[in-house]
């Protein structure tokens, strides 16, 4: 009864400490690069302090019993992919229906996490974090195969065009896009044109290519008790 009621009033970290979002990866103990270039610098809190926040740096941790451990390894792929715990709940419990099927639910888990719009238009390089690229999207600052969708969450598909919408191409957050993206490299499954700032759906993303934070079978684990 406690751990259902713990479940239900678990903060949603991501945005009751948005101002913090240092401490989410301090508090997890790894780093989810939800300040884009800052979490690449010496600026940033996981190097400076490798310790949770409110600990002392000498303090011992305590025993993480398992159902921490899962809630902690739910916490940080829910947090690396900026999402509201409605929002993840309901990409796990559609996956874990396709339980003994021939395609492991890990995979697809990260499969549809990684086919959000907000999630390619990041992993294109046009934004610096995730949490960016989902305010770009809902700005109707990219096309979709020409038409604007200003959904984060719009599932991309193999063969899918996405680019910049040519009215905000003049904006001060993408003119120096150009520069930025001559040496960026995206994953394989995605090919992005320079010149044309545009990138393609030419594939699909493998977990190892992925390679989340996290043990994907601890997430099932948590929502399965």
């Amino acid at each position: 009864m406690a751990a259902s009621r713990q479940k239900q009033e678990e903060p949603d970290l991501i945005y009751k400490m948005k101002n913090n979002k240092c401490k989410i990866c301090r508090r997890l103990g790894v780093k989810l690069f939800l300040k884009g270039e800052r979490c690449l610098s010496s600026k940033c809190s996981m190097t400076r302090r490798i310790y949770p926040p409110g600990m002392r740096r000498k303090r011992r941790k305590s025993i993480i019993t398992e159902y921490g451990k899962e809630l902690q390894e739910k916490q940080k792929i829910k947090n690396w992919y900026s999402l509201r715990e409605r929002q993840f709940k309901k990409y796990v419990k559609e996956v874990f229906k396709k339980r003994g099927g021939t395609e492991n639910i890990a995979v697809l888990l990260i499969k549809k996490l990684e086919s959000r719009l907000d999630n390619v238009i990041f992993r294109l390089g046009f934004a610096s974090s995730r949490v960016q690229a989902k305010q770009f999207v809902s700005h109707n600052h990219f096309l979709v195969n020409g038409k604007v969708v200003n959904i984060p969450s719009y599932q991309v598909k193999e063969g899918d065009n996405i680019g910049l919408n040519p009215r905000s191409q003049g904006k001060s957050m993408f003119r120096n896009l150009p520069t930025i993206l001559k040496k960026y490299k995206p994953p394989v499954w995605l090919k992005f044109n320079l010149k044309k700032l545009e990138g393609e759906v030419i594939g699909t993303p493998s977990l190892e290519e992925v390679a989340p934070p996290a043990e994907i079978s601890s997430i099932f684990e948590f929502y399965s008790r």
